[in-house]
């Protein structure tokens, strides 16, 4: 089942980021966030939609969306982040997650949506080549966690 966040699904999603910013060099983060932090973030607007997929009531996965830059003019562009939780891949969740959420973006106006996935990353890669995004080029070294630089294509 999809539907949007809740506040008191903040401390699943706050576990499965967690597993990403401690084990994996795909979240940039260095240190673990609280389900206070994500339900503050997600808390600040309502523009933009934050999806949660349950498995038997639980809370499995979620893809978030965000503002890209501040000028006005990139209204109808925004970032997208998807993260389902450690054992759970391979089962359709993060597939689900992103075709609700790309639709809901669209009947909300966005134009555009754009994702950074931390290379090498094949499987991401794609992923996102399935629902239609398209490299628009790859920032080098552009962060360094657990010993070692990584690039960022976008």
């Amino acid at each position: 089942m999809i539907r949007n966040a809740r506040r008191d699904d903040f401390v699943s999603i706050a576990a499965i980021t967690n597993h990403y910013i401690e084990s994996t060099s795909i979240h940039f983060g260095y240190d673990p966030v609280s389900a206070d932090q994500l339900a503050d973030q997600w808390s600040k607007t309502d523009r933009y939609p934050w999806l949660v997929v349950e498995d038997d009531g639980r809370v499995v996965g979620y893809a978030k969306s965000g503002s890209w830059r501040d000028r006005a003019a990139y209204q109808w562009t925004t970032e997208v982040g998807l993260y389902v939780e450690h054992g759970q891949h391979r089962k359709g969740f993060g597939r689900a997650l992103y075709a609700a959420l790309l639709a809901e973006l669209a009947v909300r106006g966005f134009r555009s949506a754009i994702a950074g996935i931390t290379l090498p990353n094949d499987p991401s890669r794609a992923f996102h080549a399935a629902f239609g995004f398209v490299s628009i080029g790859t920032f080098r070294e552009a962060g360094y966690k657990h010993g070692a630089w990584h690039d960022l294509e976008f």
